[in-house]
């Protein structure tokens, strides 16, 4: 059977409207071939967004933004067509994020945990994302301010930095690379010293781990050495203490009782500081035996009478 060229002419037609009308829905952001639940939602605004951005959960694309359509309010209301092979719960959140630097916009779907689902034409929570400019301009401003501060601290050094300041400075490192010198000469020194006393030193250290280690082996004998030294001490100490104590007792009691004796007027000591009579006769007597020694050295001759040739003196 042959078929006419306007059959032909028409089947072209057809095939080609239909392509148009499957193009069209498609960049529409509709599926023709497959069964979708619609969604919306408000924003306030919808900079970089437009029909038939895709809509993603996790990265992964479920479905496309349908419409846009401006309300009497100033809102934006935003449609999605949704695969009906996916669940939306009803508290999802339809976010619009940035999709690249260059200020392109996309649907982010942050899943509820709703066990309550989305019905077709139900809307959705909205949120937006703060665009990454947004975020980068207040960080740009503190780096512009911490630049001008800077370069006015580095303005004020530079100006500080003056010729003299810098001749003292340059002086200033002069000496302490001299005493750098001077400092690795000791050390030098010091490093050769080491060395020429190494056996010396070495010898010592033996000396010193002989010792320690005698101590070690007779850690034991010492202990017992002064445990026993420590009892001796203890006995000691509490024998010569007790008896100390026991005499200084006696003797403090024994002056007592003289005390009182001597304040009850007994005894020679008592007499002689209670009785006023044994006292006048006591200065009285002390004044003749004064008197008496006077007159022998005066007048020797009155008491010692002595001849030479065997006559008595009657002078």
């Amino acid at each position: 059977m042959k078929i006419s060229n306007e059959t032909k002419v028409g089947i072209i037609t057809i095939v080609a409207l239909a392509l148009l009308f499957i193009g069209y829905n498609f960049l529409k952001g509709n599926d023709v071939f497959s069964s979708e639940n619609e969604y919306y939602t408000d924003y306030d605004n919808v900079d970089g967004l437009t029909v038939s951005k895709p809509v993603v959960v996790n990265g992964y694309q479920i479905g496309r933004v349908s419409k846009l359509a401006l309300l009497n309010n100033g809102k934006i209301r935003t449609h999605f067509k949704i695969k009906n092979d996916y669940d939306i719960p009803s508290n999802t959140v339809a976010r619009i994020v940035s999709a690249d630097l260059l200020g392109s916009k996309a649907i982010v779907f942050e899943l509820g945990n709703s066990k309550t689902l989305a019905n077709d034409g139900d809307p959705l929570l909205s949120d937006v994302q703060a665009n990454l400019l947004e975020k980068v301009e207040p960080l740009q401003k503190k780096v512009e301010n911490l630049v001008v501060k800077l370069d006015s601290v580095l303005s004020a050094v530079n100006s500080a930095l003056d010729a003299e300041f810098q001749r003292d400075f340059k002086s200033s490192l002069r000496s302490i690379s001299v005493s750098l010198n001077n400092m690795e000469k000791i050390t030098n020194d010091v490093e050769g010293l080491m060395g020429s006393e190494k056996v010396r030193l070495a010898k010592i250290m033996q000396n010193l781990e002989s010792i320690t280690n005698n101590f070690k082996n007779n850690n034991d004998k010492i202990n017992s050495i002064l445990a026993n030294l420590d009892h001796l001490s203890s006995d000691l100490s509490k024998t010569e203490i007790k008896a100390t104590i026991d005499n200084a007792n006696q003797a403090m009691k024994d002056v007592q009782a003289i005390t009182a004796k001597i304040n009850k007027g007994e005894g020679s000591i008592g007499l002689l500081l209670h009785d006023e009579n044994l006292y006048n006769n006591l200065n009285s007597a002390s004044s003749e035996l004064d008197g008496l020694i006077k007159d022998l050295k005066e007048r020797p001759g009155k008491y010692l009478r002595l001849s030479i040739f065997g006559k008595k003196d009657t002078k």
